[in-house]
Formats: C-alpha cells, sequence, structure tokens
C-alpha cells in the first residue's frame, strides 16, 4: 500500500494532465493529496479501528492498546480532510497538507523515539510506514510551496 497509493495518484495525474493539459504541479497537488492523505488516512483508519491487534503487532505495540481507536480516528479526520479537498480548494488544500504533514512527522519521529528507546525494529515501525511517514508530508508540502508560488 505504500508503494502503490503513490504510483497510482502519479499516474492518475499524468493521465488527466496529458489528456486535458491541466496544470502540472496543481494536477500532482490534488491527486497527492486524495491518494496520500484521503485514501491512506482511510486505509490506516480502517487498519486501526477494525484490526486492531494484528497492526500492533506489526508496528510491535502491545495488543490491546486502547490509543488504538484515538490513532484510527486521527487518521479518519485526516482522510476526511483529504477527500474534501476534491470538493473544496484554496487554502483548504494548504490547511490540509499542513494539518496531514505534521501529523505524519510526528508519526515518523515517534518511530524513531521507539527505534532508539526500545530497540523496535520492526517493519511496521522502521520499515515503509517510517518512510512513508517522512516522504510523503516533503512531498505534499514540497508541491504545495511550488503550487502557491506558481511554479
Amino acid at each position: 500500500m505504500y508503494a502503490f497509493l503513490p504510483v497510482l495518484a502519479a499516474a492518475a495525474a499524468v493521465v488527466q494532465i496529458v489528456v486535458a493539459k491541466t496544470a502540472v504541479i496543481e494536477t500532482l497537488l490534488f491527486y497527492f493529496i486524495v491518494f496520500l492523505i484521503g485514501l491512506s488516512g482511510l486505509y490506516a483508519f480502517l487498519g486501526h479501528a477494525f484490526n486492531a491487534d494484528r497492526v500492533a503487532k506489526y508496528i510491535g505495540w502491545p495488543t490491546g492498546n486502547p490509543f488504538q481507536w484515538e490513532v484510527a480516528v486521527s487518521n479518519l479526520s485526516h482522510a476526511v480532510l483529504g477527500f474534501l479537498c476534491i470538493w473544496i480548494r484554496g487554502n483548504f488544500w494548504a490547511a490540509t497538507v499542513v494539518a496531514s504533514s505534521v501529523w505524519l512527522l510526528g508519526c515518523g519521529v515517534g518511530h524513531i523515539r521507539e527505534m532508539v528507546k526500545t530497540r523496535n525494529f520492526t517493519p511496521g515501525n522502521a520499515g515503509p510506514p517510517f518512510y512513508s511517514d517522512v516522504v510523503k508530508p516533503l512531498v505534499l508540502i514540497g508541491l504545495l510551496i511550488a503550487y502557491v508560488s506558481g511554479a
């Protein structure tokens, strides 16, 4: 899922850019917001809410943790923001990227803390989720800056 959504978002953006001749940066930003924040947030919500023990084991967390529900709902809130960007544009895109980036980079710091403090190098802590939590916001922020500056 971590590599699939960015590839799918880029492919959808390229198709729209080529077929409809839309602006490159705006189109990339749109699809990355919808896929990397909206769909990714929904996927994370479903995992943390309905497969909490399996996700906890993958991350290296103890099972039965009540904070899983809070993580699930936070992911759901980001999914809603990402999907609302389909209809709401302008500064709402910036707010969505900023909110999601703070959340994801904070999660990235949490992964690092777990690696250092508890030596948690499970794939769910030190693998794809960690890299995704760092790379996604950097890409989104970069696209947002290019979009706002008119590049």
